[in-house]
């Protein structure tokens, strides 16, 4: 008979820190500290095994902590995933803002740059935790109840910041258009991540070595997008009524 596998209840992503409804404001550090401990230790148990297959006995050793640690600070194993998802939320708000702490009336050429340059900060960063990555990406393809919360409280929120942008940019497009910019933008910082390796590769034999930094590769796909939305409002522009013949 198939083994029934537990998933994760659902419950939201925006927890301030250090308000988790399992966590004890007068802890002692040492409690503080077993309860970081543990949630990094999961995080690396998710990340490596998903969390249908990650078991708190392991998560536990990881963390140097007794088993009924996990049932003191997060109740059970579902519970402690959900505030590991928050963690790595939590760290990617505080680290990577999307609007790179720019005013609400700043221009949108500005507000673009800063969104890609934060996009590409979070998943080049090598100070950050490699497994707020593997999770994520582990949510994606094994996707848990906790999915829905990370798209609508996570992904969505950025998304539309970002579609707010390219309206501005380009305010012609239809919404589709609007949409499917957006989603370009994020795949051209998404390529220099997934395929990071090989570009490295490819350029391992160049006298002047990787050219593909963290500035670079803000400015080549701010100054790449802002051309194509600009071509694109154009074409857009063009096939108005009334201006033909």
């Amino acid at each position: 008979m198939a083994r029934h596998r537990a998933h994760p209840r659902a419950a939201t992503l925006r927890t301030a820190p250090g308000k988790s409804p399992v966590a004890r404001s007068s802890e002692p550090q040492a409690c503080v500290d077993t309860r970081a401990r543990l949630i990094e230790a999961a995080g690396e148990e998710f990340a490596a095994h998903g969390f249908a297959e990650a078991t708190v006995r392991g998560i536990c050793e990881r963390a140097g902590a007794n088993i009924a640690a996990v049932n003191y600070y997060f109740r059970d194993k579902e519970t402690l995933y959900l505030e590991t998802l928050r963690h790595a939320h939590r760290y990617s708000l505080e680290h990577y803002p999307h609007d790179g702490g720019l005013k609400d009336d700043a221009p949108p050429e500005e507000k673009l740059r800063a969104f890609i340059r934060a996009f590409l900060a979070k998943m080049l960063d090598p100070n950050r935790p490699g497994w707020h990555g593997r999770l994520i990406s582990r949510e994606m393809t094994e996707p848990t109840p906790a999915f829905t919360l990370l798209i609508e409280e996570g992904v969505r929120p950025q998304f539309g910041a970002l579609c707010a942008i390219v309206r501005k940019l380009a305010p012609t497009l239809k919404p589709d258009r609007v949409e499917a910019s957006a989603a370009s933008v994020i795949g051209q910082a998404l390529h220099y991540h997934h395929c990071n390796s090989l570009i490295k590769r490819l350029y391992s034999e160049r006298q002047d070595g990787f050219p593909f930094d963290l500035d670079f590769l803000t400015d080549h796909i701010t100054q790449f997008s802002l051309a194509a939305f600009e071509g694109l409002e154009g074409r857009a522009a063009s096939r108005r009524p009334g201006r033909h013949g």
